[in-house]
């Protein structure tokens, strides 16, 4: 009960004498939004930074199995790296045979077919050409037995690969976080 002047009046309903009624001050809702505001800048670049980690480390899990691919091959087909057309390493290679020849079954020499035989007993070493994680391109850009293996433009191309030498890269510009850039993956 609370009083008026000389009357006394009825508490409201639910309302204890002393007690103001239920709800959140302002002040309060405030605090609780400046709380999550902290907790927010604390967490959401861990979420960013953890994505960014694991497209990194997807990409140096899909180079170590192109390069393990890439000797495999290389060791069941006369000591030629994949891309040559039919095995024959005098000629220039090719992306296209790249790609068959680490897909679909190979004789000895690197010829493919769409199924595998006991002629075509080699492979495929690889289900399909992954896409690089950082560009999200499969393509291969193959580079010429003369030429330099050149700077990653991150375009067009998810790969750059020497046949000459088996080796493979991501065309990725930039680097990780400690600084290593992409191409030396």
């Amino acid at each position: 009960m609370y009083s008026r002047g000389r009357h006394k009046l009825p508490s409201p309903p639910g309302l204890i004498p002393g007690r103001r009624a239920g709800g959140f001050t302002l002040i309060e809702i405030l605090i609780v939004v400046v709380i999550l505001g902290i907790l927010a800048t604390i967490v959401i670049p861990q979420f960013s930074t953890a994505s960014t980690n694991a497209k990194e480390n997807t990409l140096k899990d899909e180079l170590r199995y192109l390069r393990t691919q890439i000797v495999v091959y290389k060791a069941q087909h006369h000591d030629v790296p994949p891309g040559y057309p039919g095995g024959d390493n005098s000629v220039a290679a090719t992306a296209a045979d790249f790609v068959a020849q680490l897909t679909k079954p190979t004789n000895e020499f690197g010829v493919t077919n769409a199924a595998a035989t006991p002629v075509f007993k080699y492979g495929p070493y690889l289900s399909a050409m992954p896409s690089n994680p950082l560009s999200r391109l499969n393509g291969v850009w193959i580079v010429a037995d003369t030429e330099a293996i050149p700077d990653p433009t991150g375009t067009d191309y998810g790969w750059i690969y020497k046949p000459i030498t088996g080796e493979i890269i991501a065309n990725s510009t930039g680097g990780d976080a400690s600084g290593t850039p992409y191409k030396n993956y």
